[in-house]
């Protein structure tokens, strides 16, 4: 069936139609209508701000549901503020489109709204403008001052823990390329609509020492955290946790790597002292996320105990010299 435009005379009616909510927003004093928004941070607590651009056929297909692709635009940035301990508060959305169809924008704006509700996070401004389609989401959230989790953190002797299972996402995205398009199935679930680990941030804020959002792949993510800290791991392969399905679907052994390199999980990974485990499983339990102790962090650099089959992980620019 031929897709049919609605017109829409302007990018203002297009933002009116789709994105103006009739509430604000808490925190929120001027919004989507005027150059700049007005917040209200709460007293006493620091602002963290993170951006994500989603491109299509890069991040997404381009013939995903229009509402999973709200969502994932969302949610990957909403990751980044699980990974400090963040609350999230308001967004701000630049999207770029190659036309303006109106039942397209209605189900990308219904998937958008339903997450930034889910959360409490309100949409207070943005831009839109013609072009290869592409959302870009700044997200800001806040923590009491000092209490940010970091990349840096980690220590010698800590457990590498994750959140949730890995590796579905990778396995929604080769379901995706053999023609699967039912959204009950659940590794597809897991790359068009990823859920961001915010409630599991907060309550591992003040157990966790370091933590970082799970979007380029374990090896990858892990990578990045143990420069920052200035420590190594050794990870045991046999206990990273994986979802029953996706071992049927591809077997064990890719599987095992679509756990360590395919990325676009968006599970927490996170250093925690021994002792805290315990505490830290009781605590996820409440909001039903678990919680895998899959290595430790070590004084020597390198990561062991694993083997990568190519990459390890996503990179735009493979190759590139930084």
């Amino acid at each position: 069936m031929p897709v049919v435009d609605m017109p829409v005379t302007s990018e203002f009616e297009l933002i009116a139609r789709h994105f103006a909510r009739p509430t604000q927003g808490e925190g929120v004093e001027l919004g989507i209508g005027d150059d700049s928004a007005l917040l209200w941070p709460t007293p006493g607590h620091q602002l963290v701000v993170s951006v994500d651009t989603s491109v299509s056929e890069i991040h997404f297909p381009r013939e995903a549901p229009p509402h999973a692709i709200g969502h994932r635009a969302l949610a990957v940035s909403l990751s980044d503020l699980a990974a400090m301990g963040a609350r999230p508060r308001w967004c701000l959305m630049a999207l770029m489109l190659t036309h303006a169809d109106d039942e397209w924008l209605a189900e990308f704006a219904r998937g958008f709204h339903a997450l930034a509700d889910v959360h409490g996070v309100a949409l207070a401004g943005g831009d839109v403008t013609r072009g290869t389609l592409a959302i870009g989401v700044t997200v800001h959230g806040e923590l009491p001052y000092g209490q940010a989790l970091k990349r840096s953190g980690a220590r010698a002797g800590d457990l590498v823990v994750v959140t949730g299972s890995l590796g579905s996402a990778h396995g929604g995205l080769r379901a995706w390329q053999n023609g699967e398009r039912d959204l009950d199935d659940p590794l597809l679930v897991a790359y068009l609509l990823p859920q961001p680990r915010l409630e599991a941030g907060r309550l591992l804020r003040d157990l966790a020492t370091a933590a970082i959002d799970i979007s380029d792949g374990l090896l990858a993510d892990l990578g990045h955290l143990c420069t920052a800290s200035g420590v190594g791991a050794d990870l045991d392969a046999s206990s990273i946790p994986r979802e029953p399905i996706l071992t049927h679907r591809l077997g064990e052994a890719d599987a095992l790597q679509a756990a360590l390199t395919g990325g676009d999980d968006y599970e927490l990974l996170l250093a925690l002292p021994p002792d805290s485990l315990d505490e830290a499983r009781s605590a996820l339990a409440t909001v039903g996320v678990s919680l895998t102790p899959v290595g430790r962090f070590s004084s020597s650099p390198g990561i062991r105990g694993v083997s990568c089959a190519g990459p390890a992980g996503w990179q735009h620019f493979p190759g590139a010299m930084s």
